[in-house]
């Protein structure tokens, strides 16, 4: 059973999947709260403070793509996005956006809360003040990391990155001139269990990319090794 206290904020406006997914969801010890619109979504957000968000791609009024940019903007609470067509442009576009998952239309209740709780337990957990969370700030050329403070800070600038570019990154310059397998990188960032696509990944790593790299249309630091997986380049100067 799924902890009493986390709430979810469901974002649908089809009678049928709220109906189902308040039954289904709060059987599994979820907390559940509906926004029919985008718009309600939006003004939900701040009053509930859900622990997770299940947004629906399409949305009167504000859409669910719209929705999850505003979110990111001002939060780092996870996204799972819900759409009624499978098409890639559909995926792609919510995860580059900032959303944590996708699932399509039909889906089952299982498989839904398998990837809810595998989200979920990505989630850092607070540290108290005064403590330490025990990572290492990370250094890699231009490119610097605090995993306690959930910083980063390319080129001079500060840069906000949602949870799941955030652990990609932290695993990727812990490993800088390694290969990393996709198997490796998916198990570590998304769990063991997860059950979604795997181009989830390639995702991530192209908005990484248009963050880290100078020029995101040749990456020279998050290079892909064909067939096997991605590597953080070490700095020319740093490397032996």
């Amino acid at each position: 059973m799924a902890i009493p206290t986390t709430t979810v904020l469901v974002v649908e406006d089809e009678d049928s999947f709220i109906d189902a997914l308040t039954v289904g969801l709060a059987r599994e010890g979820f907390r559940v709260q509906v926004a029919r619109d985008g718009a309600q979504a939006l003004d939900l957000f701040d009053i509930v403070q859900p622990d997770l968000v299940l947004l629906d791609v399409m949305l009167p009024k504000v859409s669910g793509i719209d929705v999850c940019r505003e979110l990111r903007s001002r939060s780092k609470v996870p996204i799972i996005m819900v759409t009624a067509k499978a098409s890639e442009i559909d995926t792609v576009v919510g995860l580059e956006v900032g959303a944590d998952d996708y699932v399509s239309k039909p889906y089952r209740l299982r498989e839904l809360v398998a990837r809810m709780r595998a989200v979920l337990r990505r989630v850092p957990a607070a540290v108290p003040v005064g403590a330490s969370g025990g990572g290492e700030a990370l250094t890699v050329g231009d490119v610097a990391l605090d995993p306690d403070r959930h910083e980063v800070v390319i080129r001079g600038e500060e840069v906000s990155l949602p949870l799941k570019e955030f652990e990609l990154l932290t695993i990727l310059l812990e490993n800088a001139g390694r290969v990393l397998p996709r198997e490796v990188l998916i198990d570590r960032v998304w769990g063991h269990d997860y059950v979604g696509d795997t181009k989830t990944l390639d995702v991530h790593v192209k908005r990484l990319r248009a963050k880290v790299e100078p020029d995101p249309a040749a990456p020279t630091r998050i290079v892909t090794i064909r067939g096997l997986g991605y590597k953080y380049e070490m700095p020319k100067a740093a490397r032996v």
